[in-house]
């Protein structure tokens, strides 16, 4: 009898959530929530119209839950190979505090949420980009893109690239060629960035069998792609001053920060061993989250003071 009763008393114990809030908040990825709120913002921002403050706060919120939703989804399917890397070991899941089913149905009851409050917030273009997003980072980038090809951050990285477009959704109803530009920026500046680190931590993804640019193709041509990307990112990032809807001071930071993110990707393409070559990358990524901060910041508050003074 004693031994029903702790077989009993052990299911009931194993029914019982060990994790703590702070791991469902690691499930949503906090760090990479603030780059998706912030240019999120900006394209609310920016966009013409209004949109009443209540309702672009829900928004918002909306779409960093949605954001969450989508980190969430991406830590239950990876918890095998986040388990292999040093990086991502300590994840709530493949440390065993939080359990698989436990983020699979959180992820879910927040997409859902997200994207049907952010429907009755703003409108239902802005929640359909808003559900794309997330199909696109859980399912097309982690459950496809990401153990299969090379290419994975350079077609995954559209689905970091949506906010500013969702903002601009929500308050316009529409997609227009300026968030295109806000999309493209973020949609070209993610391979140099995310290859940086690849550089730093290939021997993870190579341990997780991630085909991450430098294992796939080898540390010289991922080299090589970050000084093309990097290339190609200057010019996009101060089209948005070229076609006037921001201004000289936008254009003057985006022109400095390009040329920046180019000097860092020589830098790469020159160390390419030892303490030097480290080095390099580690300059690179973080870099490149300074200049798409700047890039974003500038844009917001140039139209906040030219909204207030003109």
């Amino acid at each position: 009898m004693s031994l029903v009763d702790d077989s009993t008393a052990a299911n009931r114990a194993s029914l019982v959530s060990q994790a703590g809030p702070q791991d469902f908040i690691a499930l949503l990825k906090p760090r990479v929530m603030s780059l998706v709120v912030f240019t999120a913002l900006t394209g609310l921002v920016i966009a013409p119209g209004g949109l009443h403050p209540v309702l672009a706060a829900v928004s918002l919120l909306c779409i960093a839950v949605g954001a969450g939703a989508s980190g969430a989804l991406n830590m239950w399917y990876d918890a095998d190979v986040d388990a292999l890397m040093s990086r991502t070991a300590t994840r709530p899941i493949p440390s065993g505090r939080v359990a698989p089913s436990e983020a699979l149905g959180f992820g879910l009851v927040l997409s859902v949420l997200s994207v049907t409050m952010l429907g009755l917030a703003a409108n239902w273009l802005a929640a359909f980009l808003l559900g794309f997003t997330i199909f696109f980072y859980a399912v097309v980038y982690t459950m496809w893109l990401k153990r299969w090809t090379p290419q994975n951050i350079v077609i995954g990285g559209a689905a970091g690239a949506f906010p500013p477009m969702i903002g601009w959704a929500a308050v316009t109803g529409s997609v227009s060629l300026e968030s295109i530009i806000l999309f493209l920026i973020i949609f070209i500046w993610t391979p140099p960035h995310f290859w940086a680190l690849a550089l730093l931590k290939s021997e993870d993804y190579a341990r997780a069998g991630i085909p991450m640019m430098p294992v796939a193709c080898g540390e010289a041509e991922t080299r090589k792609q970050i000084l093309l990307y990097s290339i190609v990112l200057a010019p996009i990032g101060v089209a948005p001053s070229l076609l006037g809807f921001a201004g000289i001071t936008y254009g003057l930071v985006a022109a400095a920060g390009g040329l920046g993110m180019i000097w860092c990707a020589i830098e790469i393409l020159r160390h390419r061993e030892g303490g030097a070559a480290r080095k390099a990358s580690g300059r690179m990524f973080g870099f490149s989250i300074l200049y798409l901060f700047g890039l974003f910041a500038v844009l917001l508050v140039e139209h906040l003071v030219l909204a207030r003074f003109w």
